[in-house]
């Protein structure tokens, strides 16, 4: 189960609308071992595209340097769909690198209503998961 403070899920879905009809991509950084998703990471989709995202080399290097110089991990990985729902699609399940990551699906396809899911993903097998919003 995610277990997410509803202000980290307020910072994905804005992203995503911001960035709609592109889709949007980030990471939720944590404490080692904790499973505690508190860092919101806003990246950049190198690909700018409505039907894939890529996180710049760069900028993922130099924020996954940045994650373990405060002994976090990437607890969340998030991105959006701007068409389709909120499941992985054989792309994001054939790059999924995170076996003990949160992968957070969020859908713009409705202009008003978001849908939001998480995931594990781990060795190509897709898991979904309850998601828990807290309010802190």
């Amino acid at each position: 189960m995610l277990v997410i403070r509803r202000d980290l899920v307020d910072a994905m879905v804005a992203h995503a609308r911001r960035d709609h009809p592109d889709e949007a991509c980030g990471v939720i950084a944590g404490p080692y071992g904790s499973d505690r998703p508190e860092r919101f990471i806003e990246m950049e989709n190198a690909e700018r595209s409505p039907t894939f995202y890529r996180f710049d080399a760069a900028e993922q290097l130099k924020v996954w340097r940045e994650m373990d110089a405060n002994d976090e991990v990437p607890v969340v990985i998030y991105h959006s769909h701007t068409a389709t729902e909120a499941y992985p699609s054989r792309t994001d399940i054939s790059f999924a690198g995170e076996p003990e990551a949160h992968y957070v699906l969020v859908s713009t396809r409705d202009p008003i209503e978001h849908e939001l899911r998480s995931y594990r993903i781990v060795d190509g097998v897709v898991t979904e998961e309850p998601v828990k919003i807290t309010e802190s």
